[in-house]
């Protein structure tokens, strides 16, 4: 089990310092909510500061994009230190030509799906070449949302997708996750769960991210 904390809900104000905090910890990814301002209503951070992030890091960084246009990002953090590329199915119209772009520059790609995407938009072709999704158990845009529990019922799905047809994705959940909802996705088959609010605003972190365990 990776748990994923999402340095957005983290204290921007000394984020070197809760960088170094986590460095210290083993098996888990730092999460990048990364937003555009038009794919959804709010705006974080830029190029420059995710590739400080990241060089930062001691542990592998998950980009998780909530823009319009995936496309530009695989382009322009081409020589960054991001190790997961997630992008959203529904900003773009041809999935498989920016996994097939991603693969060239990072070394996980991942697909996310909002909470009224069914699971079924994910096609056989997607879920062959992917090596990551995402479900969105919230709306993306803004942290502190309550978990949707029909997320479950995604991850269920591609966990018996993944088994049945013997592929190697992994299943990573987002949004609302906590000792309850973190244990019932990790029961629906979810491997790598994402936790902001849950994470940094409890501490000591290792504490936190042993409870998700």
């Amino acid at each position: 089990m990776i748990i994923s904390p999402s340095i957005l809900a983290s204290d921007f104000l000394n984020l070197e310092s809760e960088i170094k905090k986590l460095n210290e910890l083993e098996n888990i990814w730092l999460h990048l909510d990364i937003m555009d301002g038009h794919f959804v209503p709010n705006l974080t951070f830029g190029h420059e500061i995710i590739k400080k992030i990241c060089d930062l890091s001691e542990n592998p960084c998950d980009a998780h994009f909530m823009v319009t246009n995936p496309e530009f990002y695989i382009k322009s953090l081409k020589y960054s230190d991001v190790h997961n590329f997630t992008f959203h199915l529904e900003a773009v119209s041809n999935p498989l030509k920016i996994i097939s772009e991603a693969k060239k520059v990072f070394p996980s790609v991942g697909i996310s799906i909002k909470p009224n995407t069914p699971v079924t938009d994910l096609t056989e072709e997607i879920l062959e070449e992917i090596d990551l999704v995402l479900v969105m158990s919230v709306e993306p845009g803004f942290g502190g949302q309550s978990f949707m529990s029909n997320s479950l019922d995604k991850v269920s799905f591609l966990r018996d997708y993944k088994l049945k047809n013997k592929l190697n994705y992994s299943i990573q959940i987002d949004g609302g996750i906590n000792e309850t909802t973190g244990a019932e996705a990790k029961k629906a088959g979810a491997d790598n769960l994402v936790a902001g609010t849950f994470v940094f605003k409890g501490k000591p972190y290792k504490q936190q991210i042993d409870k998700l365990r």
